[in-house]
């Protein structure tokens, strides 16, 4: 059996008991060494066999996997955050299916997540957005055209932007064709690790604070009135507001 644990966002406490658990009892562990705390790895069994995939290729990550699973063996892969964003774990999938190899994927806390903690933000307010956008800037891989920053910046929504903190000057120019000028912007380096560093500012001047900070990967960029002080009080605590479980008073 192959389990794909989404191991969170770094700090090694912030993964589910469950992964936590399949990592530990797993006879084979594949996980992303760029990227995954490898203090996720100090209880493992003894004996366990273990694989860095960032320096392997897809079929090199089958091989051990369907090797491993037709031998009887327990497979954690291990991914950062949650697998469902940006994890590549799809084409994995597939591939087992075509082998009849079983499988699980177990959710786990995202980097987007882990960010809005560590800026004690919230991405949705009244008033505010009720949107979240999870993107990520052109680079290697293309992005449909509808989906260019240029079209989604235009409705000013909460943006979470991946693996673009390295193009920023070029993402501040893209984000301006929709949100103001003087819009909050957020960069988060490595939320939940210990060198985890917080940059803020506007579109105006991000970019400069960022290069001052050396940030050039491993961080997201948050975007959006979200980071503003000005929302509406939710209805969910209003004692004006008659819900399900709470009459509404006068």
């Amino acid at each position: 059996m192959i389990y794909f644990i989404g191991a969170g966002p770094g700090d090694p406490e912030l993964i589910t008991v469950k992964g936590k658990r399949h990592i530990e009892e797993a006879d084979i562990i594949i996980y992303a060494g760029s990227l995954v705390n490898k203090a996720l790895l100090a209880n493992i069994r003894k004996g366990a066999e273990i694989y860095d995939s960032a320096g392997m290729t897809l079929e090199e990550v089958l091989e051990v996997m369907v090797k491993g699973a037709q031998a009887g063996k327990k497979i954690a892969r291990v991914h950062t955050g949650d697998p469902s964003i940006f994890g590549a774990i799809r084409e994995q999938l597939d591939a087992l299916d075509k082998y009849h190899i079983e499988y699980e994927v177990i959710p786990g806390v995202s980097s987007f997540l882990a960010t809005a903690a560590a800026l004690k933000k919230e991405y949705t307010l009244p008033g505010i957005t009720q949107t979240v956008i999870l993107t990520r800037m052109e680079g290697r891989t293309a992005v449909p055209a509808s989906e260019k920053i240029e079209a989604l910046a235009r409705h000013q929504a909460t943006m979470i932007i991946f693996l673009s903190a390295g193009m920023l000057v070029e993402l501040v120019d893209k984000l301006q064709c929709g949100y103001p000028a003087n819009t909050p912007v957020a960069v988060v380096y490595k939320a939940s690790w210990p060198e985890q560093l917080i940059v803020q500012g506007t579109l105006q001047d991000i970019a400069e604070k960022v290069q001052i900070a050396g940030i050039r990967k491993t961080a997201l960029v948050v975007v959006g009135d979200f980071l503003g002080d000005e929302y509406e009080l939710s209805k969910l605590y209003d004692k004006h507001f008659t819900h399900e479980f709470r009459n509404g008073s006068a």
